[in-house]
């Protein structure tokens, strides 16, 4: 295997149609469609469910910690605006790594990003679970039996409401792009009211001594709160897995990743300081369905409480169908480059979705909801998420030195500060995950090249092409493989 078997950009536009009519996709998203799916791929579980643990660890410096959060993911984001503006193809991440760093490299990526959905699918269907039953306790005063609402480690048999969304959001995305993308700014529109009305509950009965004392952890406190916090971001590199499926991906991706990243940001800080001044960071650490028992202790009411568990219902389901439809899309990718079986890369010639692969992903996933508890793997998934945005970062300065002639419809600013800033703040949170969560890391990036060496190795389509394609050979090495 040559050393530099890197894919050119070029080649994989080519491959994928990206400048044409896709790879048997449609071209359905406009810029509306697309920040209504990166904000339901990012707004969700983070902040309904996740709000809790990191008041925890922070307290009312919570904001502080999702601001640093948030300027960890700027800088990425711009990167990732960058290159999914330049390759607008449905790998994302895989694909930049591919054109940047290598196949090996590259398949790493892909590898991280089973990780970074699998378990953040997975843990969004459990949340969803908890504000399932919440709203049915504030509807009919019942609730699911414990042994069908929690997997065994919690103390349940199986977790049937988070099988449940994810098969629902299988039907959806089998059905075609446009029905996902209507349902899914249908219920971004939905959340972003509920949360709203929160806001303006939240605040009616805030009080100044609640944000205080502000740091009662310090800066140890504010560190573990931003890595809790990091995970309500993860999502927003999904708007890139629509590049083939966008009317207009140069123009359209760069925009809504910095719409998306901004009104998220924004909401996440509000919410927040709205349900700690309302009632205290103590009474919101570690609760359950935490925004839903504010507005319940506020109004002095269940009425209310159950509009923010339907809220929440609806925005967690969101974020299910989101991050499913970006890791069929990877997989796509990694298929069509035969580093994965071909069976994820079939379109269905009546949907112009890939049936097969979200079926399959629909099962793979369910089960670790259905029957695992997360909490043991969630560091896991926050350093896998980090290493891959480092990735990117780090893809962008390769790609400005050996492809200075890429259209690039957008540029990351103060380059190269901006992107080594990005590796920095994601070197800096990986740390914070602490010494177990990097060797837990390092097995499982250990397994990724043992099975890229025994299979991706082995069928990959570039090793039997000539690496170093030029712009001018794309379209030829094209009809090769």
């Amino acid at each position: 295997m040559p050393a530099s078997r890197i894919k050119s950009p070029h080649l994989l536009v080519a491959e994928s149609g990206a400048d044409r009519d896709g790879h048997g996709l449609k071209r359905t998203m406009g810029l509306f469609q697309l920040i209504c799916f990166g904000v339901g791929a990012i707004v969700g579980t983070g902040i309904f469910v996740g709000l809790s643990d990191s008041v925890a660890q922070a307290g009312p410096a919570v904001v502080v910690s999702y601001i640093l959060a948030a300027i960890t993911c700027v800088f990425t984001a711009f990167s990732f605006a960058e290159l999914g503006g330049a390759i607008p193809v449905s790998g994302s991440s895989y694909s930049f790594a591919y054109a940047g760093l290598g196949e090996s490299t590259a398949f790493l990526v892909g590898w991280c990003l089973l990780l970074e959905y699998g378990i953040s699918i997975s843990a969004v269907a459990v949340g969803w679970s908890q504000y399932v039953n919440e709203l049915l306790h504030s509807l009919t005063g019942l609730q699911l039996p414990t042994a069908l609402s929690a997997g065994p480690g919690d103390g349940g048999i199986v977790n049937l409401p988070a099988v449940v969304v994810i098969a629902m959001a299988s039907v959806l995305l089998v059905r075609g792009v446009r029905e996902s993308a209507r349902a899914t700014a249908a219920m971004a529109a939905v959340k972003l009211v509920i949360l709203l009305a929160f806001c303006a509950i939240g605040y009616s009965a805030f009080k100044d001594g609640n944000l205080t004392p502000f740091s009662p952890a310090g800066l140890g406190g504010i560190g573990a709160g931003t890595t809790a916090a990091f995970f309500s971001y993860i999502g927003f590199d999904a708007i890139t897995t629509a590049g083939e499926e966008a009317k207009n991906p140069r123009r359209d991706i760069p925009v809504a990743i910095m719409v998306c990243m901004g009104l998220v940001t924004l909401l996440y800080c509000a919410v927040a300081v709205a349900a700690i001044g309302a009632i205290g960071s103590d009474e919101v650490a570690g609760r359950p369905a935490a925004l839903s028992y504010v507005v319940n202790a506020v109004t002095g009411s269940t009425v209310g409480g159950g509009v923010i568990a339907f809220g929440a219902v609806v925005a967690i389901a969101s974020v299910v169908l989101a991050v499913m439809y970006g890791q069929t899309r990877i997989l796509m990718s990694m298929s069509r480059d035969g580093l994965i079986p071909r069976v994820f890369e079939k379109v269905s010639p009546k949907t112009s979705t890939p049936v097969a692969g979200t079926l399959i992903v629909a099962v793979v996933f369910a089960l670790p909801a259905a029957f695992a508890s997360l909490d043991a793997v969630m560091n896991l998934c926050t350093i896998g998420t980090l290493a891959i945005m480092a990735v990117v970062n780090v893809v962008v300065i390769a790609l400005r030195r050996r492809e200075p002639g890429l259209t690039r419809s957008f540029r990351v600013p103060l380059y190269p500060v901006g992107p080594l800033l990005g590796v920095a703040f994601c070197l800096y949170l990986m740390y914070e995950t602490g010494w177990r969560t990097w060797l837990q890391f390092a097995v499982f990036l250990a397994v990724g090249l043992l099975v890229y060496v025994a299979y991706g190795r082995r069928h990959s389509t570039l090793g039997r092409t000539a690496p170093g394609v030029t712009p001018d050979d794309a379209e030829r090495e094209l009809q090769a493989v």
